[in-house]
């Protein structure tokens, strides 16, 4: 018997449900939506679905992704990702899988999460790092590269990250989505975390005079 944390969605569907065994627990937000074919399959497999506090409230970003070739399908299912999770996206590219060169897409965006113009950024190359390098160079930017669910709410919880690289080459789909949710339903709340982030802003700004 497991206990599934689901909290920071807006709405549970059955494919939360699809993943538990029978026994399980799906712990879910107070307020959340659970779609009727979800409360079907968790009767049927025996799955309880709890409802608790959230960990961070819902919030419905503005996302900028990209990727170069090696990142192109694994962008393009994750388009399906955020609009079920509700938020609103543009896509920076690239649009086939054509060889192009990684720098170009990860500066376009984080150019747009430093602009202001989107909340958050997420790309994707082929191993996620060269892409998290570039986008690293954009004042303003702190990205970084996650390849499981706990360090995407590290790098939230703890760094304030603002983009998000991803290695398609390296992760399923499915590890892709389950990172990107537990992304973006974490943020930063303590204290001791915003100081220390500061802190690497004042390390910036030394090199940006």
């Amino acid at each position: 018997m497991a206990l599934i944390d689901e909290r920071g969605k807006r709405v549970v569907t059955e494919q939360e449900v699809r993943g538990a065994s029978n026994g399980d627990r799906l712990q879910i937000d107070d307020g959340a939506i659970v779609t009727p074919l979800a409360a079907d399959m968790a009767r049927e497999r025996g799955v309880e679905i709890i409802r608790a506090g959230r960990r961070t409230a819902w919030k419905k970003y503005r996302i900028a992704i990209g990727a170069d070739h090696g990142g192109y399908e694994a962008k393009e299912a994750l388009k399906a990702t955020l609009r079920e999770l509700g938020h609103d996206y543009h896509d920076f590219g690239t649009n086939s899988p054509e060889a192009v060169d990684y720098p170009d897409f990860a500066h376009l965006v984080a150019s747009a999460v430093a602009r202001g113009q989107h909340d958050l950024g997420i790309i994707v190359d082929g191993a996620g790092i060269g892409s998290c390098v570039a986008a690293n160079k954009v004042p303003g930017i702190r990205a970084a590269m996650c390849y499981d669910e706990a360090s995407a709410r590290n790098s939230r919880e703890h760094n304030d990250a603002n983009v998000l690289t991803l290695g398609g080459k390296m992760l399923s789909t499915e590890t892709i989505q389950q990172v990107v949710k537990a992304w973006l339903s974490t943020g930063i709340s303590e204290e001791r975390h915003k100081r220390r982030v500061e802190k690497i802003t004042a390390i910036e700004r030394q090199y940006s005079r």
